[in-house]
């Protein structure tokens, strides 16, 4: 009788252990996951430091040097770092100036198949890029756009405005239209109150998109290596150049990853909250 009572107490005295390190199990769990996906940077930016001899050692203790990030500024890599920054921005830009109107048009306006041309927009980005990349290599060299700032952000651009067209529907869809008629009241025209009303409103979702649109062109390594030589050659494949038959130079990989890492990670740090509202609010909308 006293074995079974004990052996029927055993489940709750396991399940109270859990419930009372509960919090701190949670917290070890967090800890881990985030040192997994950090310790990759880390590595990276710490074999940025290391002399050439060293490259590889697993010892944290080691004289750090400069030699790396200064060999990089010699070559063609800022001229490269300066092409990433300007086709990014600009072709995000643009993508927000033409794909917010139309996404909003999509979600206000009545169309017979105005879903099907909403998942029609959506089936262009879900292409391989292998796809596009002949006819666009062959487009450019006839109307002289390779190796061109210009050709790249038309690239960018044509992928990017589906993105922004398919996330702001539905953060638009989310506005009350009794707010707009209210405006539209008080003596607004459409487009004024999208400017001062649904606009306003949507400025997470405005910013998540951004931000992944940004991150789509700064990452994009494909496009440029196919479209571009040298004029126009971004960050991304300039790192390729390190890459030589007599050897692959680390210390300027690793350098120059970072510094292409780092200006998502910033900017991404900067526009957090403004990234997670924006996603959470688009994934629970009704």
């Amino acid at each position: 009788m006293h074995e079974s009572t004990d052996l029927a107490a055993l489940p709750r005295a396991r399940q109270g252990w859990f419930a009372r390190h509960r919090e701190r199990i949670g917290d070890i769990g967090t800890a881990l996951l985030l040192l997994a996906v950090v310790f990759p940077f880390l590595w990276l930016v710490q074999m940025s430091f290391r002399p050439n001899e060293d490259i590889f050692g697993y010892s944290i203790v080691f004289a750090p040097t400069f030699e790396h990030y200064r060999a990089l500024w010699t070559g063609n890599f800022p001229g490269s770092f300066v092409n990433s920054v300007v086709v990014s921005l600009a072709s995000t830009v643009l993508a927000l100036l033409f794909g917010v109107p139309a996404a909003y048009t999509l979600a206000r306006a009545r169309f017979r198949r105005g879903r099907q041309i909403a998942l029609w927009i959506l089936a262009t980005r879900m292409a391989p890029p292998i796809a596009f990349t002949i006819p666009f290599f062959l487009a450019y060299r006839y109307v002289g756009l390779l190796d061109t700032q210009i050709g790249l952000i038309i690239v960018y651009l044509t992928f990017n405005l589906a993105l922004v067209i398919w996330m702001m529907q539905g953060f638009f869809e989310g506005v009350p239209t009794a707010l707009e008629e209210a405006a539209w009241i008080d003596g607004c025209g459409v487009w004024e109150a999208f400017l001062r009303v649904s606009l306003p409103l949507s400025a997470p979702g405005l910013a998540a998109t951004a931000v992944l649109c940004f991150i789509l062109s700064w990452n994009d390594f494909f496009y440029a290596l196919i479209l571009t030589r040298t004029n126009a050659s971004t960050a991304p494949v300039a790192i390729v150049n390190f890459i030589q038959y007599t050897g692959w130079e680390w210390g300027r990989i690793a350098a120059a990853a970072t510094l292409v890492m780092l200006p998502v990670v910033v900017f991404s740090l900067l526009v957090r909250n403004y990234l997670v509202r924006g996603l959470t609010a688009g994934g629970t909308k009704e």
